[in-house]
């Protein structure tokens, strides 16, 4: 589930492995699990955490000790940073987008929504497109089939509203979104007016360039 990378992550901290795979685990979620370039996987798709010892630092054996606390934050600042360069490094890339998703239902839905705006090729041509058509966002948040309220739905390009209450924002400005899609780094945010729990993935646009890369793989 990581868009076809291996990673190796290696720390010179003495830590047991039991306490290496809860760590991973924690965070692979909101990391090399959040992100996608076309939506594609591989069966190979790997995140590997080693701890060497090397340091000499007294062993930490359990998940509730709290000299992991420092080690926590840095993995996670670690994973995060390599699966951005993932995504900034996809076939023919040329935007890096952040879709948030608040409001949702559960943790689960709100994951489930932002990866299917996420992985929408309607979506990600739109952006290389350097268009904020935020229907097609529509349609990818409509096709889950995740509770979502319809008269509550808004949706933001950076800072700017293109609808909220389900209905096109009366401060819409084109010449203001056109302005802002043409950034190099997007962001897109999604109330579904459903609940509390929000999910963040990240992804790129859907180029010419990556239809060229991939349609001539082979030769």
């Amino acid at each position: 589930d990581m868009a076809t990378m291996l990673a190796f992550i290696v720390t010179d901290a003495d830590i047991h492995p039991n306490v290496l795979r809860a760590m991973l685990g924690l965070h692979v979620r909101t990391t090399f699990n959040s992100v996608t370039v076309d939506g594609d996987t591989s069966t190979n798709d790997t995140c590997l955490l080693f701890a060497t010892g090397a340091s000499g630092a007294p062993r930490i054996g359990r998940v509730g000790d709290r000299r992991l606390k420092d080690f926590s934050r840095a993995l996670d600042g670690v994973m995060l940073d390599l699966a951005h360069q993932l995504v900034r490094d996809g076939e023919g890339a040329t935007k890096f987008v952040k879709v948030t998703v608040d409001g949702a239902a559960s943790p689960a839905s709100a994951r489930k929504l932002a990866k299917s705006i996420a992985d929408s090729p309607l979506v990600k041509t739109a952006l290389a497109g350097e268009d904020a058509n935020w229907g097609r966002v529509v349609m990818a948040v409509g096709k889950t089939e995740e509770p979502v309220d319809r008269d509550r739905l808004a949706i933001r390009f950076g800072p700017h509203v293109a609808a909220v209450d389900g209905a096109p924002s009366s401060t819409y400005d084109e010449a203001k979104m056109s302005a802002y899609m043409k950034n190099a780094e997007i962001d897109i945010t999604v109330d579904v007016g459903a609940g509390r729990a929000s999910a963040t993935v990240w992804t790129c646009d859907l180029t010419k360039r990556y239809i060229e890369i991939n349609g001539d793989y082979r030769s």
